[in-house]
C-alpha cells in the first residue's frame, strides 16, 4: 500500500489512532485486547485504506488471537469512528502488529504474527 504523507493524512491518522485506543479502553471488553495499545495508523493516497498498527507483548499465539480479535471487530470500530469523527468517509480498516519495539530491544527482526485470513 502506498501511503501517503499529506497533512491531511497525518491529521486522521493521529484522529483515528486516538479515537481507536479510546474505545480499547472504554468500550471494547474482549480479553484478548488488554494491553493492547495502538502505536500508529497509516493511510492510503485516497484515503480509504487504513493500517492501524498495534503493540503486544507476549507470544506468537496472543498476539495471532489479539490480531483475529481486532479484525472481528473492524466492523464495530469502522461504525463508532464514523459517529465519533466529523468526516465524510471512514477508511476500510486493516490491523498489523507493530514489532518496532521489539527489533529495538533485540536488535533483529522477528517473524510477522499475522493470523491466516
Amino acid at each position: 500500500m502506498k501511503t501517503s504523507t499529506s497533512r491531511r493524512s497525518v491529521k486522521m491518522g493521529d484522529m483515528i489512532m486516538r479515537e481507536i485506543a479510546t474505545m480499547l479502553i472504554e468500550d471494547i471488553a474482549d480479553p484478548r485486547l488488554e494491553l493492547v495499545s495502538i502505536s500508529g495508523v497509516r493511510l492510503n493516497k485516497d484515503l480509504k485504506f487504513a493500517e492501524v498498527l498495534f503493540t503486544l507483548s507476549g507470544d506468537k499465539e496472543r498476539i495471532a488471537s489479539a490480531a483475529q480479535a481486532l479484525q472481528k471487530a473492524a466492523g464495530y470500530i469502522r461504525s463508532t469512528l464514523s459517529k465519533r469523527m466529523k468526516v465524510r468517509q471512514v477508511p476500510q480498516l486493516t490491523f498489523i502488529h507493530d514489532n518496532f519495539l521489539e527489533e529495538m530491544v533485540y536488535g533483529k527482526p522477528l517473524e510477522r504474527n499475522l493470523p491466516d485470513s
